[in-house]
């Protein structure tokens, strides 16, 4: 297991309203600053989310500074839940908040579960350097819910979809199947034997983002 990496926290101008959000820098500088989006807001997602620190810690790794934040309706965020919309907004709001205060450095959005939704949207309107994409919900293990990935495109840069094959949350074969089927083809990995929050696997997580973002 990984701890959540310490940072400040700071308040963001989003479009509903401000957005609680923690900010960590890494010990070297780099050419790129990160974006963190989390689960379900309705399903008790956070900034705080194991995964979703795991994603941070790998970034700071690999020399980027990381925001994560919670969405609209979350902790001290402000606003209401939107179905991805306005979450999607959000996300662009924190981005636009990044590059001002790093200037001159390229993008890279990440995203876990309902975050992963999220970050690819975000990556239609505001094309990243790199993009990872963890369990992204295309669809929902025994829930008729799921969301619409057919019409999102493959982004132009590195990107890094994983997931487990004993996910029971998302279906783990309808990931494999969409991914597959991209063009450009993302980088997938998945990880056997690890179920939805990755419990006893954040480790493995972390190394292989840093891994596939060293190589990016």
């Amino acid at each position: 297991m990984t701890s959540a990496p310490a940072g400040l926290r700071v308040s963001i101008d989003g479009p509903a309203g401000a957005l609680e959000a923690v900010v960590e820098e890494p010990g070297h500088s780099g050419d790129r600053y990160a974006v963190v989006c989390h689960p379900h807001p309705l399903f008790g997602g956070t900034m705080e989310n194991k995964v979703v620190t795991t994603l941070a810690r790998a970034l700071l790794m690999t020399g980027c500074p990381v925001v994560r934040f919670n969405f609209r309706g979350v902790g001290r965020s402000g606003g209401a839940f939107d179905e991805g919309i306005g979450e999607t907004a959000d996300a662009g709001a924190v981005a636009a908040w990044g590059e001002l205060r790093w200037p001159g450095r390229r993008f890279v959005i990440a995203g876990f579960s309902f975050g992963a939704y999220v970050a690819l949207r975000l990556a239609q309107l505001r094309p990243p350097a790199a993009l990872v994409t963890v369990a992204p919900p295309v669809k929902m293990t025994g829930l008729s819910r799921s969301y619409d990935f057919s019409r999102l495109r493959a982004p132009d840069c590195p990107w890094l979809v994983v997931q487990g094959d004993a996910d029971e949350v998302v279906d783990a074969r309808s990931v494999i199947d969409w991914a597959g089927g991209l063009e450009p083809r993302p980088q997938i990995l998945v990880m056997p034997g690890v179920g939805h929050f990755f419990h006893g696997h954040l480790v493995g997580l972390r190394d292989a983002v840093v891994g596939a973002l060293a190589g990016g």
